[in-house]
């Protein structure tokens, strides 16, 4: 079973920086599109960012030019440099990978277990 496990959440100023990371846990064959996901208290889960295979970025507008999606292929990580933070993305941020198994497994999305990004006025 392939557990994606992310880092780097916590308390920050408004106007300061995080870098979240995702990789799975333990070996896969295959690792496609990967993204990161937030959700605040009583609203929806929204995309945030996304990451072809290939190495296409995709923004949410209201983080265009203050976050960075970036991926290691060899140690199949995913990142989030996030700048000039402010309150309003305060929330649980979660990973989202499509991933192989193995050889004989098809592709399938696995979800991290969020970790909190909390920025303080």
């Amino acid at each position: 079973q392939v557990q994606l496990v992310e880092s780097g959440g916590g308390l920050v100023q408004a106007g300061g920086s995080l870098r979240l990371s995702c990789a799975p846990s333990g070996s896969i064959f295959r690792l496609d599109d990967m993204a990161w996901y937030r959700q605040a208290p009583g609203k929806q889960r929204e995309l945030v960012a996304s990451v072809t295979g290939g190495g296409t970025t995709n923004y949410v507008d209201s983080v265009k030019g203050r976050f960075a999606i970036s991926r290691d292929n060899v140690k199949n990580t995913v990142y989030l440099q996030m700048n000039s933070l402010k309150p309003e993305d305060t929330a649980v941020y979660y990973c989202k990978a499509n991933i192989r198994h193995s050889y004989y497994s098809t592709w399938q999305y696995y979800w991290g277990q969020g970790t909190q990004v909390t920025v303080s006025s």
